[in-house]
């Protein structure tokens, strides 16, 4: 083993993912379970539909709160799907459309030609 492989230390763990917060008595909540990320409530890929939903109605009001929180449960579950299966696990671009790209609606960082209201 290498010197450098022997001194990296793993990365600090992120954000718990505590979201959506609200959810039926007696029934699971719509959160993850780790380190599958599976729903805790239906066993979709998470974030499922109702979680989806859940996070845009708790987070209505913070936007950016949201994205933030997205971004770190996507490092957090990067992090153990690779452990899980180094080899075969998905694609850095299927997590992020899964856990940051379905989030609040962002304007690009420039208009389309024609859209400036010159044409």
């Amino acid at each position: 083993m290498s010197t450098l492989n022997s001194q990296a230390h793993p990365p600090l763990a992120g954000p718990t993912p505590a979201y959506p917060r609200g959810h039926n008595e007696g029934k699971p909540p719509h959160t993850p379970l780790r380190p599958l990320w599976l729903c805790r409530a239906d066993g979709q890929v998470w974030p499922c539909g109702e979680a989806r939903l859940r996070l845009r109605a708790e987070f209505e009001n913070n936007p950016t709160g949201l994205t933030i929180y997205l971004a770190g449960m996507y490092y957090e579950a990067t992090r153990d799907l690779y452990r899980l299966n180094p080899h075969d696990g998905p694609s850095p671009n299927d997590l992020y459309a899964r856990f940051v790209g379905w989030g609040p609606y962002r304007r690009p960082a420039v208009d389309a030609p024609g859209t400036d209201g010159s044409s």
